[in-house]
C-alpha cells in the first residue's frame, strides 16, 4: 500500500506524457503540477495528486484502467492527506468518484458529487450567429476594481474556490499584468462580460477562464462573442483553444458549442 513517504513530490517529463491521453480534462493539472503546490505527490506511472492552496479542489489523475486496489490505494492516500471531513473537494474521474463515493459510505461518512463538468476544444470556430452591440476591451490598470468584483461574484456563483478581496485583487492585477483579460463593452460602453486567457507552458493550448456575464445582461449573446473573439485570438497566436464548463449549465454549453467547441472529456468535482 501506497504512502506519502513512497511518493516522489516533483514531477518530469513521465508525469506530462501521463497527461497526454487526458490533456483537456487535466489542462488545470498539468499547468498547476509544475508551479508552486502546497501538496504534490506521484508515482509517475499510476498515480498524480496536486494541491495548489485553499480553498481550490485536489486535483487527482490516475489512469482510466486503475483496478480496485489502485483506486484503494488513492483513497486511503488521499483521506489521510486530505480528510473528507475537513472541507477539501476533488476533481477527479467519474470512476474514481463512483469508488470513493462507495468506500465512504462504507465508512459512514458522506461524499457526493458538487459539479459535473464538460472540457472542451476548439478546433473549427464559427461565427456566432448574430452579431451583438458592442467590442471586445482588453482590461487595464483602471479595471482592477471591476476584475476584483467579477472574480467575487464568479466565485459565489460557481462555488469553485471563493477568495478574499486581497487575493482576488491580486488575481486581477496578475491577469492585467499578464494582458490576458477583457471585457465585452456594449454600445453604452458598460462592460456586461468577461474572460481570461491562458496559454499553457508548452505552447499547444490555451484555455479561456473566467466566462461571466452580469445578471441583467444575461441572453444577450455578450459572452457568445467575447469568446468568440478570445478564441480566434488564441488560435491566431498558435493555439488550440479550450475551456471546462458545469455539464449542468445547458444553454452556456449550448453557446459554446454553436461557436465550434467539441466535448473532449468528462470529470467531476467530489466533497461532502
Amino acid at each position: 500500500m501506497k504512502d506519502a513517504r513512497s511518493m516522489d513530490n516533483y514531477v518530469d517529463e513521465r508525469d506530462y506524457r501521463l497527461l497526454e491521453d487526458d490533456k483537456y480534462t487535466f489542462f488545470v493539472l498539468g499547468r498547476i503540477m509544475g508551479g508552486d503546490c502546497r501538496i504534490l505527490l506521484t508515482d509517475h506511472e499510476r498515480m498524480i495528486i496536486c494541491h495548489s492552496n485553499n480553498p481550490f479542489p485536489v486535483w487527482i489523475w490516475t489512469p482510466d484502467n486503475a483496478t480496485e486496489a489502485e483506486m484503494e490505494e488513492v483513497y486511503q492516500l488521499t483521506n489521510d492527506i486530505f480528510p473528507f471531513d475537513k472541507g477539501y473537494t476533488f476533481n477527479i474521474k467519474y470512476e474514481l468518484a463512483e469508488y470513493f463515493i462507495k468506500r465512504a459510505d462504507e465508512e459512514e461518512k458522506k461524499l457526493t458529487i458538487k459539479i459535473n463538468m464538460f472540457a472542451y476544444d476548439c478546433l473549427n470556430l464559427l461565427e456566432p450567429e448574430g452579431n451583438v452591440e458592442g467590442k471586445v476591451h482588453q482590461c487595464t490598470v483602471d479595471d482592477i476594481e471591476e476584475i476584483t468584483e467579477i472574480y467575487d461574484l464568479f466565485q459565489r456563483e460557481t462555488g469553485i474556490g471563493h477568495q478574499s478581496y486581497e487575493q482576488n485583487r491580486a488575481n486581477a492585477e496578475y491577469s492585467v499584468n499578464n494582458n490576458n483579460i477583457f471585457f465585452w463593452e456594449d454600445g453604452k460602453g458598460e462592460h456586461v462580460a468577461s474572460c481570461t486567457y491562458r496559454p499553457n507552458g508548452n505552447g499547444e493550448l490555451a484555455s479561456i477562464e473566467l466566462v461571466y456575464t452580469r445578471e441583467d445582461a444575461r441572453r444577450k449573446h455578450y459572452a457568445e462573442n467575447l469568446v468568440y473573439n478570445i478564441t480566434k485570438k488564441a488560435q491566431d497566436e498558435g493555439y488550440v483553444p479550450m475551456l471546462y464548463t458545469n455539464a449542468d449549465y445547458v444553454a452556456s454549453n449550448a453557446c459554446y458549442e454553436k461557436i465550434g467547441y467539441v466535448l473532449r472529456g468528462k470529470l467531476c468535482t467530489v466533497g461532502e
